[in-house]
């Protein structure tokens, strides 16, 4: 398993300066922001397929620092009711797509997306409980009429041009939020459809992200290092469902954090070594969220922590004592 980085916090900076900072840490390969909520300050895959020069500028500077490319996040919702912003997303989809397979990387990390409820609709609708009854009609014709016939095609796309893995963060708001709809879409869609998993995001809804991974087994295609700490307080007056701003952390049911801020070693040892009993062995990859922190005080403190933890060389095949 190899220590990662998405790369957009430091989205401020060039890409030559960001890459030179994380090769200095001791990171060998990133997860590059391609489009949609991740923006593409490093990475804006349409000029790079247009422009044989930017191409190669760009594939020389990663190899400048011995850095290769993990995955590219273009996390977005091209499932939106508004159809000028759902086809801004779905067109960022496609060319991360289509840079990806340029590229020789065979991951594409997004979001399932959230149709509104109905055809007029104007907004996203996120349905989370089955009663009144007319939720589940929302819930059925999201499903059937938009979201699988979106990614059975999107999906084809994407294995055309050589990129098997869509890695979808199961986040609220989106109708992929937890192993139970990633699994359902999966299954309707193929499994060119896995997990990217956050535990920050299963984390304060109550799933234990070792329960999730063994779920998923065969179906995580990628894995962020994020925290989230639940505050105990404000979850017994409120519950978890939140939607104070993030930058009122003091009130708020609970916070993303920094590895280790959130959950101890033990937790994240865990949570380490059961990625690897069920067989994934990719990358851990740190998302700074952290508000708490400055950026390079976060990065660091998550890459000095995350050192000990992660699991380098290959599964041994045969036990020491045999």
């Amino acid at each position: 398993m190899k220590l990662s980085v998405l790369a957009n916090l430091y989205g401020a900076k060039p890409l030559d300066e960001t890459l030179a900072l994380l090769s200095a840490l001791g990171v060998t390969t990133v997860e590059i922001g391609a489009g949609g909520y991740p923006g593409k300050a490093h990475c804006d895959p349409a000029a790079l397929l247009a422009d044989a020069k930017k191409y190669d500028e760009f594939a020389a500077t990663f190899a400048k620092y011995g850095v290769t490319i993990c995955a590219l996040a273009v996390h977005g919702n091209a499932l939106h009711p508004d159809k000028a912003v759902a086809a801004q997303f779905d067109t960022d989809f496609r060319n991360a797509v289509l840079l990806a397979e340029k590229l020789g990387v065979d991951t594409v990390i997004t979001f399932s997306g959230c149709p509104g409820d109905s055809e007029g609709s104007k907004y996203p609708n996120w349905v989370t409980c089955p009663w009144p009854e007319d939720f589940l009609q929302v819930l059925d014709w999201q499903w059937n009429e938009k979201l699988i016939p979106y990614w059975r095609e999107a999906g084809a796309f994407a294995v055309a041009h050589k990129v098997p893995h869509i890695a979808f963060e199961m986040h609220p708001g989106f109708c992929v939020y937890n192993p139970e709809t990633l699994l359902r879409l999966r299954a309707a869609v193929g499994d060119v459809i896995g997990a990217n998993l956050d535990p920050s995001h299963l984390i304060w809804q109550g799933i234990d992200p070792v329960a999730a991974i063994r779920a998923l087994a065969g179906a995580i295609y990628h894995v962020h290092a994020k925290d989230t700490k639940v505050d105990r307080y404000n979850t017994a007056v409120n519950g978890v469902l939140d939607t104070k701003h993030y930058g009122d952390e003091l009130h708020r049911s609970w916070i993303f954090r920094t590895v280790g801020y959130g959950n101890g070693e033990g937790y994240w040892r865990d949570l380490v070594s059961n990625l690897r009993l069920v067989g994934y062995d990719r990358v851990l990859s740190i998302e700074h969220e952290d508000s708490l922190m400055t950026i390079d005080e976060g990065l660091a403190k998550a890459v000095a922590f995350l050192k000990d933890i992660i699991i380098r060389e290959e599964k041994p095949t045969t036990m020491a004592w045999a």
